[in-house]
Order: structure tokens, then sequence, then C-alpha cells
């Protein structure tokens, strides 16, 4: 392009009020770049390989001439342009494609890279398969583990519970010492060595909340034919075996 002419009449012409709009200018100031690079891109000089993939792209663009001698061979065959090749005509029409390889990498490194490639995601896959399952598995744990809490809480509860019951039943029929030490509720404020004691005799029965309520409950039932999950007294074993559901809280459930 040629240099602007600082003394032309175009140049004085231009508006360069302070008033000019900003969007104004910036749009000027753009189409200038933008004519700047389009001058500088035909400029450039292009590089060896752009040069030769451009003769390479032309020559595959064009047909083949008379002056190709494989053409010329096939035309005496009568063959035509534009037909398929073959004796029926089954064959291919276009030229089989050219694939120019432009790296320096041997031959199968692009096979290699992609079959890394396609390991590496698999292997990603896999650890984003196993991550899953290892979360699902710690819920479904955490489930099952707030469930076990949640059901002994509930024994506990059934236990205490029935020993209360059990004190009161036991204290209205003249009995003064239950039949087993954790039958009854132990008193809230004890002696160090009492407490002791009573720890002691915890760990010599070695029984667990389950065994105990199934043992209390069925002490309540035998002795005074109570049902805690009902809350009520019977009149004998009889009344207790035809109205109560049974002997558990499942069977009340």
């Amino acid at each position: 392009e040629e240099e602007e002419d600082y003394m032309s009449d175009l140049f004085i012409k231009q508006d360069v009020r302070p008033g000019l709009p900003m969007v104004r200018r910036m749009k000027e100031a753009i189409q200038k770049e933008e004519k700047q690079k389009e001058a500088n891109e035909k400029n450039r000089q292009k590089s060896i390989k752009e040069e030769e993939k451009e003769r390479r792209d032309l020559v595959l663009k064009s047909a083949l001439g008379n002056e190709n001698k494989g053409f010329a061979l096939l035309q005496k065959m009568g063959y035509k342009s534009g037909q398929a090749l073959g004796k029926s005509g089954e064959g291919i029409v276009e030229p089989i494609p050219l694939n120019i390889k432009t790296g320096l990498s041997g031959l199968g490194h692009e096979e290699l890279k992609k079959r890394k490639a396609e390991e590496k995601l698999e292997n990603y896959r896999q650890k984003l398969h196993m991550k899953k399952q290892a979360n699902e598995q710690a819920a479904d744990q955490f489930r099952i583990r707030f469930k076990t809490k949640q059901e002994e809480r509930k024994m506990e509860g059934d236990l205490r519970k029935s020993q209360r019951a059990c004190q009161q039943l036991d204290m209205q029929k003249d009995i003064d010492v239950p039949k087993e030490t954790w039958y009854w509720l132990e008193p809230e404020e004890e002696d160090k060595k009492d407490e002791e004691d009573k720890e002691d005799e915890c760990t010599s029965s070695d029984l667990s909340v389950s065994e105990k309520l199934h043992i209390l409950t069925a002490y309540l039932r035998e002795e005074h034919f109570y049902c805690i999950w009902c809350g009520t007294t019977y009149e004998d074993s009889e009344d207790l075996s035809s109205n109560c559901p049974g002997d558990s809280a499942a069977d009340h459930d």
C-alpha cells in the first residue's frame, strides 16, 4: 500500500475533533490493524513446506492428461475419463488418496500413540468405576452401621423399660431382691466400690443387650404375665397367650 500523504485533502478533511465518539475511533483502529495484517500476510515469504504443499495440492486436484503414460495406456484399453476401473466397471472411480507423512516420527508411531491414549483413557475409566464402587460400599456400610446403632439404642431402651417394670412388679409381690442383679435398674448414685463390684458382675455375666432383653421379657411374661410392648398385665398365662401377639417387638410390629 502507498504511504498516506499527510498533506493531501483526504487527510486534512478527517474529523479529528475531541468530540469524535470513542466507538468510531476504535472501529477505525481495528480496520487499520486488519489492513496491516493483510499486507503483512501478502508480503510474507512462504516456507518451503508451504510451497511444496501448495504445488502438491495443485497437481492432485488437476486431472491426468494424455501426456501421462499410465493414463494413455488406459485409454488404449478402452478406458474413458470418469469411468470406474475394471472389466465390468465395478472398481474405484477416484484415485486412492495420498497421505503425506510430514512428521519426523518413525512408522507406526501414530498407532502406538493412539493405543497409549486409549489405554490411558481406559485406565482413567476403571479408576472412576472403582472409586464409584468404593463410595457406594462406604455408603452401604454407613447405612448398615447407622441402622445397627439405631437397633441397639432401641433394644437398650426396651431393656431399661423392662427393668423398670420388673422392679415395680417384683416389689408389688414383696420381692426385695431381684432374681439377677441386672433385672432391676441400677441406682443413679452409688459408692465407687459398688460400681466396681457391679462392673465385675457385668463382665462375668457376659450377656449382650439383646440376650438380657430376651431373658427379662420371658421372666416378666412367666412370672407376672406382663408384656412390655403391650404395656399390659394379663390375668394368667392363657389370657397372655390368647391376647398378646408375641414375645418380641417384631411380633408386635
